[in-house]
């Protein structure tokens, strides 16, 4: 079983990985690694930055049938410490478990070129940042059936993005300590982008951060608790569009950190949880 919200369950081939962008700040593969440490799990035995090849993994079985299954949650596939032959053998291996969909997901999109990917393979590579758009064109160039994006966690606007050839867009706010927060606007860019082109949307989570507060490029104030603005300004850290704090500005609101329960996943009272049509059918196989 597995707690992320797009999956079933998790096939970790792969232990251990280092930090390459915005995204890997807070990154919650390693919190977990050292928590499994701590609790004597041999397979977590090294420090998180020694990456480790578990060949006995490889024939591992998945049971049950029809799960989506997310591969090397604890570390990332193409880490340039995993030579090319053990990539083809992770990829064998997820072909051998036919009867469910392997999820890659990777921030290493320049190693996802040059691979056959079978069938019941997911490809997705994470793009926290506006930089970090080119990522979305090493994907387009694979054969992976279906491909998606991770804004997980989305860290500033991403603009116009040319989702063509794209089955799928994930987005999330950081959850943890010291999680960062995530603009309303940020996500409604995508979504209205997803809508627009046909992508199916998925929306996570907020993270541990909660709007109570927003204002509009028009100037229209949403308030949502029953509270005077004045109170906004003295408790709660103010967010505008760029990601900055600051009283004034155009898509200014005001967030409190909560946690992410009581943060949830609305977006404007409304929950997204699309997956690719291909595969509709596994939408009630995944946790909600």
């Amino acid at each position: 079983m597995s707690k992320i919200e797009w999956t079933n369950e998790t096939w970790n081939i792969i232990t251990g990985c280092n930090k390459i962008s915005e995204g890997c700040q807070n990154c919650y593969a390693e919190k977990w690694h050292y928590r499994l440490q701590a609790m004597g799990q041999e397979k977590y035995y090294y420090p998180f930055c020694k990456v480790i090849f578990h060949y006995s993994e490889l024939s591992r079985r998945i049971t049950g049938k029809n799960k989506m299954v997310f591969v090397n949650s604890m570390s990332d596939t193409f880490n340039e410490k995993i030579s090319g032959e053990q990539i083809i053998k992770i990829l064998a291996a997820c072909k051998g478990q036919y009867q469910h969909t392997c999820q890659i997901l990777t921030k290493r999109a320049k190693r996802i070129t040059g691979f056959t990917y079978p069938e019941n393979v997911w490809l997705g590579v994470t793009v926290e940042k506006a930089k970090y758009k080119n990522r979305i064109d090493y994907l387009k160039q694979t054969n992976a059936k279906i491909k998606f994006l991770s804004c997980e966690p989305l860290l500033e606007d991403l603009g116009e993005l040319d989702l063509k050839g794209i089955d799928w867009v994930i987005v999330g706010g950081e959850s943890g300590k010291n999680a960062r927060p995530m603009h309303p606007e940020w996500v409604r860019n995508i979504q209205r982008q997803c809508k627009e082109q046909g992508v199916a949307f998925f929306f996570k989570q907020w993270g541990e951060w909660k709007v109570v507060y927003e204002r509009d490029k028009a100037g229209t104030a949403f308030n949502y608790f029953n509270d005077t603005e004045t109170k906004y300004y003295n408790k709660y850290r103010r967010l505008n569009f760029n990601g900055g704090c600051g009283f004034h500005g155009e898509n200014l609101c005001y967030i409190e950190k909560v946690g992410k329960k009581y943060a949830g996943c609305l977006l404007d009272g409304k929950e997204y949880k699309e997956y690719p049509k291909i595969k509709q059918w596994l939408e009630s196989e995944c946790k909600e």
